[in-house]
């Protein structure tokens, strides 16, 4: 029987969650009943008082900073800077959430990639390029968050054991990017050097029509479950569909294929990174 995944919006990645409301509830009260206006706790947390405003109404997450610098002027003795743990965003867009959990439990991965780096083999540099140029623009925090989160995503390259099998195929045109510099070059010679890793090249010449068709994702969890990734600018889809993992592992197998074999790509990269 097959099962669809249909990532659904994690509460806690919603504009006004419960938790927002209740701690900015609290952060109303303590900051009332110690006579501190929105102006004292916004100079201090280095915020507008409109912004504490749409704190305390649950509008908006109110940041660690803001939880501290109120714990500290209303003399809550810890109970304010304690909701930090229960306000936290979550560090992935809602439609990639569910992904990310399975991603976590991963025995192997295969990923083909279009137009950009895989997010496990991003400089830190390429990461920040990526999420602080998105539109809708993010806020600070959130793109801080995303950052840290996208760099802790790349311990599944070394830190598991047994490793992970892992597979990437990247698409020329991701490697002529502006975006991709010296530095996520030689992220990407050091990243195929792992033993757990093999990293392969297709180069304009030799693009099929498959190859042609976006980014996906092909994964074996530990209960040797199956599942089949495609994310787009607006809507995502995680399956274990036997169909639709069938599908994409045809069209995986056919562009791993095509494309360049580890040593020759790394051999690619080389000549990318010694070019002027």
């Amino acid at each position: 029987m097959s099962v669809q995944y249909n990532p659904k919006p994690n509460p806690n990645s919603q504009p006004s969650p419960g938790t927002w409301r209740y701690s900015g509830n609290q952060l109303k009260r303590w900051r009332t009943k110690a006579n501190v206006t929105r102006e004292e706790l916004g100079a201090a947390a280095n915020y507008s008082p409109d912004t504490i405003k749409s704190m305390e109404q649950g509008v908006r997450m109110p940041t660690p900073r803001v939880l501290d610098a109120a714990d500290e002027l209303c003399r809550a003795d810890g109970l304010l800077s304690a909701a930090k743990e229960y306000v936290k965003r979550e560090p992935f867009p809602a439609r990639a959430q569910d992904f990310m959990q399975y991603e976590q439990q991963a025995i192997s991965l295969w990923s083909y990639e279009v137009a950009l780096i895989p997010g496990l083999l991003q400089t830190e540099a390429y990461a920040r390029s990526l999420i602080e140029s998105r539109y809708p623009p993010l806020d600070e925090d959130t793109v801080e968050e995303r950052i840290a989160a996208r760099m802790e995503r790349q311990a599944i390259l070394t830190d598991r054991k047994p490793p992970v099998g892992l597979s990437f195929v990247l698409y020329e045109a991701a490697l002529r990017s502006s975006q991709v510099n010296a530095e996520q070059l030689h992220r990407l010679l050091l990243s195929a050097s792992l033993r757990n890793v093999a990293l392969q090249v297709l180069p304009f010449e030799r693009a099929i029509t498959a190859a042609l068709m976006g980014p996906m994702v092909l994964l074996e969890t530990r209960e040797h479950e199956r599942l089949a990734f495609s994310e787009g600018p607006f809507a995502s889809d995680l399956t274990a569909d036997p169909e639709v993992v069938s599908r994409v592992m045809e069209r995986l197998s056919m562009i791993r294929a095509q494309a360049l074999n580890p040593a020759e790509s790394a051999r690619f990269l080389e000549r990318m990174v010694d070019q002027p």
